[in-house]
């Protein structure tokens, strides 16, 4: 199995990576985690997604706040699918992180979850993954059908207590 990428501008962002990384780890989709700047660290992100074909990647996630351009950087040296993250900052609210992230040029693609959204991320990673992976598409589904049949549970709670 490919495994994921995961690289984010800061240490910072762990605690939103985190998501991600636990979502993977409950698939059991293997990944290798980076801090490394678009902006700090150019040469060291550019090898990395100039490589990560080679090195058994099938999808990179970035993650980034404020001027974001991380997701970019790595989108702009490999043709592997990048999902960006933008993370929420406490000066626009991640705003000015979403849209550095999500305003990519036309020829460089990248792929944008919600503000903090790396559950979604490492999701669409994951299906991107299992486009050719029976087994990991099957667990794509059970997880599905267990989220459907918790708010149908919910549902039902609900329609008890009010619905008389």
């Amino acid at each position: 199995m490919k495994k994921i990428g995961i690289v984010m501008g800061s240490d910072s962002d762990l605690p939103i990576v985190k998501k991600a990384i636990d979502t993977l780890t409950e698939f059991d989709v293997p990944f290798e985690i980076h801090v490394y700047s678009a902006h700090r660290t150019p040469v060291e992100a550019k090898e990395f997604s100039a490589n990560a074909r080679a090195n058994g990647f099938g999808a990179i996630i970035a993650a980034a706040g404020m001027a974001a351009h991380l997701a970019g950087a790595i989108a702009a040296n490999t043709t592997l699918p990048v999902i960006g993250i933008p993370v929420c900052s406490k000066n626009l609210g991640g705003m000015e992180a979403l849209l550095a992230t999500v305003q990519m040029p036309s020829g460089i693609p990248v792929a944008t979850v919600a503000i903090d959204g790396a559950t979604n991320a490492a999701l669409l990673a994951i299906q991107m993954l299992a486009i050719t992976d029976k087994e990991l598409a099957d667990k794509l589904d059970a997880k599905r059908r267990a989220a459907t049949e918790a708010v149908l549970e919910k549902n039902k709670n609900i329609e008890a207590q009010f619905n008389k």
